[in-house]
């Protein structure tokens, strides 16, 4: 069904305004489309590896998004162009050009398509399949259901790839391993499938909480300990395997008390890491006491694997 859709140019203090008196006419959906929230991201105190260029618009206008039904859609474009001519008589602050543009648009089910883009992902004998697709596991493979829309780490992502490539590596049966930034619980999952008999999983997130737990119940699985925490704050254990896919900054805060909860022949997988930082976080692992046994490239990341037997 085809629909309308307006573009306002404004500032980033305009931009809320603009927002207010679009959302006066009963429209569709509203978007704010701002580089400053993307440079705010960047200056935060948060932990911040990754932000995709491609999201930034090519200069510094600001773009206020909405969308309409054709019905009397020509009265509600007409008063919209009324109350933003008006706006540009005596503006409060600096609104910009307050450009408008009017476009048809392709109404798009945005479920459907964001369903669509999920497919079967094989990572070694692993399998994960979104839980809408029915599939049937041959010999050997090991299938874990996902709702992949519910936090980071639906099995797509290379970093998510290469510590379930690692861990294919390790036999986790009857092993205490232990997910930190578990995200949608793939990793923690997945190691509950292949035999881990004690598995813990954490998030400073409660969406990524709430989505572990239930993907959990999606396959049948009961975690031992799934709990909002930031990194190692609430667990007490020592573990055979410890999963970190996090970002670079944060795996190498984690390096500096990490072997404090792996067992003395443990095992610790970490990715993240983008390719331009590898250096800085190897270089900070070894320097903790960390033996580096091997590592993985995919595209622009990174991921490690260590142990302990000749560090500390």
């Amino acid at each position: 069904m085809m629909q309308k859709e307006i573009v306002i140019k404004t500032t980033t203090l305009g931009s809320e305004l603009v927002a207010d008196i679009l959302s006066d006419f009963n429209s569709l959906g509203i978007g704010i489309y701002d580089n400053k929230d993307l440079e705010d991201i960047r200056n935060s105190d948060g932990f911040w590896d990754y932000v995709d260029e491609d999201a930034y618009i090519k200069d510094n206008v600001v773009l206020v998004k909405a969308y309409f039904e054709l019905e009397n859609f020509e009265n509600i474009f007409n008063d919209i162009v009324s109350r933003i001519n008006f706006l540009k008589i005596e503006p409060p602050y600096d609104l910009g050009s307050l450009e408008i543009e009017c476009h048809d648009f392709e109404e798009v089910d945005w479920y459907e398509n964001w369903k669509s883009s999920y497919d079967v992902i094989k990572a070694g004998k692993l399998v994960i399949v979104p839980e809408w697709i029915d599939y049937e596991a041959q010999d050997g493979e090991i299938v874990v259901k996902m709702d992949p829309g519910k936090a980071f780490g639906s099995g797509t992502h290379e970093s998510t790839k290469m510590i379930l490539l690692f861990l294919q590596e390790l036999d986790v049966s009857n092993k205490s391993v232990i997910d930190v930034g578990c995200g949608s619980g793939i990793l923690a999952l997945s190691a509950k499938a292949m035999g881990a008999s004690h598995v813990e999983a954490y998030d400073i997130d409660d969406l990524a909480v709430h989505a572990t737990l239930e993907n959990a119940a999606l396959n049948g699985f009961k975690l031992d300990k799934v709990d909002n925490a930031s990194l190692l704050t609430k667990t007490s254990g020592k573990f055979d395997v410890v999963l970190a896919n996090i970002t670079a900054d944060v795996l190498m805060m984690l390096s500096e008390n990490l072997k404090d909860y792996m067992k003395d022949d443990g095992i610790v997988i970490i990715s993240g890491v983008l390719n331009t930082r590898e250096d800085e976080v190897k270089l900070k692992f070894k320097e903790k006491g960390y033996n580096l046994i091997d590592e993985k490239h995919m595209g622009v990341w990174t991921s490690y694997k260590f142990d302990m037997k000749d560090g500390n």
